[in-house]
């Protein structure tokens, strides 16, 4: 009983917190910067969603986004389309969003997690016998059928995109809910690490014979791993929808998804606040490219902007390189940040008592 409040007041502290926390950036800071932190809670549960897979498991998944862009047409479906049938159209925001339509909301971000959960397990269970770059390949194919499957599904707008969606994540509500998910994957995939489960993913990732020799159920805990991190981006994806009013098959792209590998590779294979930091880093980096270059003569501006733009990949690239060159382990490696060490490391030993 006193676990349980415990918890209860725990959540209803992170509610308040995330309360103030959004009507507070929602007040005082610029559109650009809410948007820029909203995008920073996204990708923070993508890259530790694929943490997950990647780094803890020891897998490599290049099809991440795909299941991204399931979770977000489900919850788009739900939201739009059943939603519409149910309860009428949803109310603009000027006119003000009753409360069942977040409680709507939150039931289709749900759902798309669980699509693609089981698209998760049903690609997985397959594909998660392959090692190394045969399953890179697996799941770099996965994504790009995704792409070509939605394209030619007019009923959710085909190549266009799933467009018109109730834009439930905007200035005031926004930083609530993704960093109410955020909050939820990290804790759920530390705790997972911290089982009897995670024990074994670590096995796997060590040496896969070896565990297997051990008894640890390699295929199972292979096919966990990834339904978990696809649960997870199915719920970033439907955050993702009604952050912009449209999701579109681009969103399930290759390119997409080596973004979510650089920031797992950048940020250590295995370390969850690894992850948390690389995501923050290169999600802000391009904001701040961008504000440079709104700093440079006018005639220069859109060249700049464009060269930027498609010098992307090629930067992400040479990233990529040379972190394998230079400290393959990424920034952190599987060590994690917490308060508690950097106070003991912080902290002034004592000097030894005089003898005699």
């Amino acid at each position: 009983m006193v676990v349980w409040l415990k918890r209860g007041l725990g959540l209803a502290l992170l509610l308040l917190a995330l309360w103030g926390m959004d009507t507070a950036a929602t007040n005082y800071l610029e559109p650009t910067y809410y948007t820029l932190l909203v995008n920073i809670g996204r990708f923070v549960i993508l890259a530790v969603s694929l943490n997950l897979i990647n780094g803890i498991t020891g897998q490599f998944s290049l099809g991440h986004m795909a299941f991204f862009a399931l979770g977000g047409y489900a919850a788009a479906v739900v939201t739009k389309m059943v939603g519409h049938r149910l309860f009428g159209p949803v109310p603009s925001v000027s006119e003000g969003i009753p409360a069942f339509w977040y409680a709507w909301f939150a039931g289709s971000l749900l759902f798309g997690g669980l699509v693609a959960a089981v698209v998760g397990l049903a690609v997985g269970l397959p594909t998660l016998r392959l090692r190394g770059d045969y399953l890179a390949i697996v799941t770099l194919g996965m994504g790009e059928i995704v792409n070509i499957v939605i394209q030619n599904q007019e009923w959710i707008g085909g190549a266009l995109g799933f467009a018109d969606l109730p834009l439930f994540v905007r200035p005031g509500t926004g930083i609530f809910w993704i960093y109410l998910v955020a909050v939820a994957t990290v804790l759920a995939i530390r705790n997972i690490t911290q089982t009897t489960h995670g024990r074994a993913l670590m096995a796997i990732r060590e040496d896969e014979v070896a565990a297997q020799a051990m008894g640890v159920n390699v295929v199972r805990y292979k096919v966990l791993a990834f339904m978990v991190g696809a649960f997870f981006a199915g719920i970033a994806g439907g955050l993702y929808a009604h952050q912009q009013g449209i999701i579109t098959p681009r969103d399930a792209s290759f390119v997409r998804s080596i973004e979510i590998v650089v920031m797992v590779a950048l940020g250590g294979s295995g370390s969850i606040t690894g992850s948390i930091l690389a995501a923050a880093i290169l999600t802000a980096l391009p904001e701040f490219l961008r504000e440079a270059v709104g700093r440079l003569p006018y005639e220069q501006q859109e060249g700049a902007r464009q060269l930027i733009e498609q010098l992307q990949m090629v930067i992400y690239a040479l990233l990529l390189i040379v972190l394998m060159l230079v400290r393959p382990q990424g920034l952190l490696g599987a060590r994690e940040l917490s308060l508690r060490n950097l106070l003991r490391r912080r902290k002034p030993r004592s000097a030894p008592e005089p003898s005699g």
